[in-house]
């Protein structure tokens, strides 16, 4: 098995020049040279044919003993010196200091058609940035981020990818929910893909460490590789580097906000500088429609990562972004220019994407009201978002049943009578008339937002019964829902079971309501 390994980041930037493996606090170095863990028995459970083929790769290449070996951490790929980024974050708000990949070691980087992999084993064993941890990941949450990864993508979402997800054959001990329940779980290791795996924090650490030399080496180097069209040594060169990386995490937050995705931790460490979606922990998706439901428990009292705030905090956390910068920038008008452009863009962009939800091709300004009015009235009864905006599709100006049309998105359809169908009525009236300017026929409105609207997501539902069968040794629905999930705007009459709101036994199930950031 031959991978075309070409790494840049452990060879243009600089290392911590101490080799071993302790917990230790690193200065004027981007990253700590990190071996994997040994797993005592490892098994392969599921392979990304898409990401095999990114790395021309192929199927017999995955069924080999070497590539189990390499991707569970068993054997080093051959010329790669392994290592773990250094970093920091705001943790909820708060500074955490250094930070770093605690349970994540990178591989390298891997080159093909032009385009650039960066490897990352997840659960491979502790680094210098372990802190008190082990650096081991459990089977369920690696199942999560495996899965979920890889949907994400096909739902036109920016995120990093999945390779492989492997158990390791050992046991790991963790607290599920926090509560002092300690229970020895299944250990896994996730290989996962991105252009580069750089955050927020990369830089957060170094200006805090007031380390503005190796700042101003990271930035060069990270315009150099994934900004090209921005031209380095310029003046307004790391101005332009933060409107775009701006830019692009706001592109992130509006198809998260598309979708009814939850990140539930976004810690600026957990924030790429590509805008890739990243650290797939105690997410989940907005099954009835709430604008302050997050699925961390420990967001649980200020549910500061609630929905309805993420926007929020992608420009507060970018904001702390721009800080670090600011000593490379050395203009914070500037930087506040930026900032105001965010807003002035989210309000643009918010308006656009929902527009193309309720299939509105020309739309106006006159419109926010309408959206408005749709978030107020979804919030009066439990209402799923995935399947009310997928029936939407078939309602249009002419039709006389639009309520009845849209019910089986709602979880206690009794509750809409009275003053609740009244207002839900009068919405679907005043859409109606709304359609009535719109050029487009129905049908072609119909085929416009179905491919907005997912027809299929991993709710949180789906991925435990993934994880519980996969508890008993039965893999078969990680690779059901992966083959599902590759098509979700799609009607895939076979997997129509999965089109359905999530069932009650699974309203206060641990894994399906709420999630900690046990891994």
């Amino acid at each position: 098995m031959k991978l075309n390994l070409q790494d840049t980041f452990s060879k243009e930037l600089p290392a911590d020049p101490i080799r071993e493996q302790s917990r230790r606090q690193v200065m004027n170095a981007c990253f700590s040279y990190a071996t994997p863990r040994i797993p005592s028995n490892p098994s392969l459970l599921h392979v990304s044919d898409e990401m095999l083929e990114a790395l021309d790769l192929s199927k017999e290449d995955a069924a080999s003993e070497e590539f189990l070996s390499i991707f569970s951490g068993a054997k080093l790929l051959e010329g790669s010196d392994p290592y773990a980024m250094c970093y920091g974050g705001f943790q909820f708000g708060n500074w955490a200091g250094q930070l770093g990949d605690g349970r994540a070691t990178n591989l390298g980087e891997v080159v093909h058609n032009d385009q650039r992999w960066a490897l990352q084993l997840k659960g491979a064993g502790e680094t210098p940035y372990s802190r008190r941890a082990d650096g081991l990941a459990v089977l369920r949450s690696s199942i999560r981020e495996h899965l979920c990864s890889e949907a994400m993508y096909h739902l036109g979402v920016p995120t990093t990818r999945s390779l492989s997800l492997a158990l390791t054959g050992d046991e790991v001990l963790r607290d599920m929910m926090y509560d002092g329940n300690t229970a020895y779980e299944k250990g896994a290791v996730v290989c996962r893909m991105a252009p580069s795996f750089i955050r927020f924090g990369n830089f957060q650490i170094l200006a805090a460490n007031k380390d503005t030399d190796t700042l101003r080496v990271l930035t060069d180097y990270t315009i150099k590789h994934f900004f090209p069209e921005i031209k380095v040594g310029c003046e307004e060169t790391y101005l332009q580097f933060f409107r775009e990386v701006a830019s692009r995490t706001l592109d992130m937050v509006i198809h998260w906000q598309r979708v009814g995705f939850v990140h539930g931790v976004m810690n600026t460490d957990n924030m790429s500088i590509l805008g890739l979606t990243i650290d797939y922990g105690p997410y989940g998706w907005l099954e009835d429609y709430d604008y302050n439901w997050t699925p961390n428990t420990t967001d649980k009292a200020h549910r500061r990562y609630r929905y309805g705030n993420q926007p929020n905090i992608t420009l507060w956390n970018v904001a702390q972004l721009g800080h670090s910068l600011l000593a490379l920038i050395e203009d914070e008008q500037a930087l506040k220019s930026v900032l105001e452009e965010y807003k002035r863009n989210y309000v643009e962009r918010y308006h656009h994407m929902m527009a193309s939800k309720v299939g509105l091709e020309n739309s106006t300004p006159e419109d926010r009201k309408l959206f408005i009015r749709l978030e107020e009235i979804l919030q009066l009864s439990e209402a799923d978002m995935t399947i009310f905006y997928r029936e939407l599709t078939n309602v249009d100006q002419d039709s006389n049943d639009a309520l009845e049309v849209i019910q089986s998105a709602f979880y206690k359809p009794e509750e809409i009578t009275g003053d609740i169908a009244e207002q839900w009525s009068q919405w679907l009236n005043d859409y109606k008339v709304r359609l009535k300017n719109e050029d487009r026929t129905a049908a072609e409105r119909k085929i416009a937002m179905d491919k907005v609207n997912p027809k299929y997501v991993l709710r949180n539902y789906m991925a435990q019964l993934a994880i519980d069968k996969a508890d008993l040794g039965d893999y078969t629905l990680i690779a059901e829902f992966y083959e599902m999930l590759k098509r979700p705007y799609e009607d895939q009459p076979e997997m129509n079971q999965w089109y359905a709101k999530r069932p009650d036994w699974a309203r206060h199930k641990v894994g399906c309501s709420m999630l900690s950031c046990s891994s």
